[in-house]
This record gives structure tokens, C-alpha cells and sequence, in this order.
């Protein structure tokens, strides 16, 4: 059974939902991050926060605002603002070093923190990773109707609801564009993609790592693995990956 999240109050007064669990001894804290319209109570943060507490490591998890727990509406929120509300936590919660672990949309804040916070990111750990999306996520139809009307409607693969777009989404995802240029990460990344998925092509972990400027960037495809990876052999995966990367450390 969950806890209760706690609640971090930023400074237009919305409240931002979280569950941290400080590290020890100077050990880094787990960040993780999410996908779109995902939240903290997801199969994959839910295991790797359990798996977190058993072993005694700091594992921050959150909502962005207007997901999950968090308050404000989801039809508000931007790229750019779950990455200050992520950044926010991170700067007024933890302290020491941590490694994030960002999932779809998650992977591509989380290399958006990593540029932002240098100095205290140790690793990197992304599943799925969908950065720039925005760009090649989108038919050009879609993009007019984004354009032209303020928001594109998709069937969702994960519910009954349909995947709403608005265009202050779209244009902050265009803001934060990252692939057509060396992304300027020095430290361990890994890049767990499933190549069943039919949401982000599995070549993008090749371009992500062609775009990284470190040299201990490993991409581990899953061949019969979905956009999801949250089988119980995906979930041993992706913590042997984030232990290895903590041990490197």
C-alpha cells in the first residue's frame, strides 16, 4: 500500500506531489521521472522505489503539476514547466549526488536536467526515451491542426481517453529540441529501448547516443520488448542498469 504523498508548494501556490526516501552515507538518490501523462504510481516507479527501500538507496519520485497527485490542470502544462517543477524538487529536496531515471517523456527531461545540473548528476538511466518528440512524433497534419485549432486528439494506447496535445505543449517541446546537435553529457548514460515499441522507433536510442558527447553511453535493446518495458524481466533489467551505473560511481 502506498503512503500518502508529501507536498512541496511552489511559488505561484500550486502544490507540487512527491515520495522521497533520503539517501545514506553519501550514496546518490534515484530520480524518477515520468512519461507523459504518467505519475508516480506507475509499475515501473512503484518497483523501483520498492526495490529502493529494501536496499537502503534515496529514491525521489513526482508528479508534474497537473498529473497525478499534483495539483493544476494537465491541459496547462508544458515541457519546459514539468522540467522547472522536476528541477524544483531536486534543488529544495535532495542533496548529494543522484541518478536519473526518466521514462519516455521523462528520458527526455531527464536529459534536460542533466544539462541543467551537471554538477550533480551522476548517471543517467533512460527507458524508452522520447526526446524531441514533438518534431518527430507528428505527422505534418497533425501539426497544422495544432496550429490552427490549439490542440491534436490521438487514440492512447494506455486508456479509454484520447492522448490530448495542446499546442503550449508542442511549442515547448520545440523550444527544447536536443538531437540536431552534441548533447554536452560527460557521465554514464544507458539507454534501455524495447524494439516492439510502437511508440518511439528503437533507432531513437541510436540517435541519442550518437548525439551524446560522453563515451559510456551503452544502448540495450529489448527485442520483444514494448513501449511499456514493465514486465517483471523488464523491471529486473532496468535495476541490474541502475545499479551498475551506481556502482560506477
Amino acid at each position: 500500500m502506498q503512503t500518502p504523498p508529501e507536498y512541496f508548494t511552489k511559488p505561484n501556490g500550486q502544490k507540487l506531489a512527491y515520495r522521497c526516501q533520503p539517501a545514506v552515507d553519501g550514496r546518490p538518490t534515484i530520480v524518477f521521472l515520468p512519461g507523459y501523462r504518467s505519475d508516480m504510481l506507475g509499475g515501473k516507479a512503484v518497483a523501483l522505489a520498492d526495490w529502493a527501500e529494501r536496499k537502503g538507496h534515496g529514491v525521489l519520485r513526482l508528479d508534474y503539476s497537473g498529473c497525478g497527485e499534483s495539483e493544476g490542470d494537465f491541459k496547462t502544462g508544458a515541457l519546459g514547466i514539468w522540467c522547472d517543477d522536476a528541477r524544483m524538487l531536486i534543488e529544495n529536496l535532495v542533496r548529494g549526488p543522484i541518478v536519473l531515471v526518466g521514462s519516455s517523456m521523462g528520458g527526455w527531461i531527464a536529459l534536460l536536467l542533466a544539462l541543467a545540473l551537471p554538477l550533480q548528476v551522476r548517471a543517467l538511466v533512460g527507458i524508452a526515451m522520447a526526446p524531441d518528440f514533438t518534431d518527430w512524433g507528428f505527422t505534418a497534419e497533425e501539426k497544422s491542426q495544432i496550429e490552427r485549432q490549439g490542440w491534436v486528439e490521438r487514440p492512447s494506447d494506455f486508456g479509454t481517453e484520447p492522448l490530448v496535445t495542446t499546442r503550449e505543449f508542442w511549442q515547448s517541446g520545440q523550444a527544447h529540441l536536443l538531437l540536431e546537435s552534441e548533447i554536452a553529457i560527460d557521465f554514464p548514460v544507458r539507454l534501455i529501448q524495447g524494439q516492439c515499441d510502437e511508440v518511439v522507433p528503437w533507432q531513437t536510442a541510436l540517435r541519442i547516443a550518437d548525439a551524446l558527447r560522453s563515451a559510456d553511453v551503452q544502448a540495450i535493446l529489448v527485442k520483444d520488448g514494448d513501449h511499456r518495458l514493465s514486465r517483471a524481466a523488464d523491471i529486473e533489467l532496468l535495476i541490474a542498469t541502475i545499479t551498475s551505473v551506481m556502482d560506477l560511481g
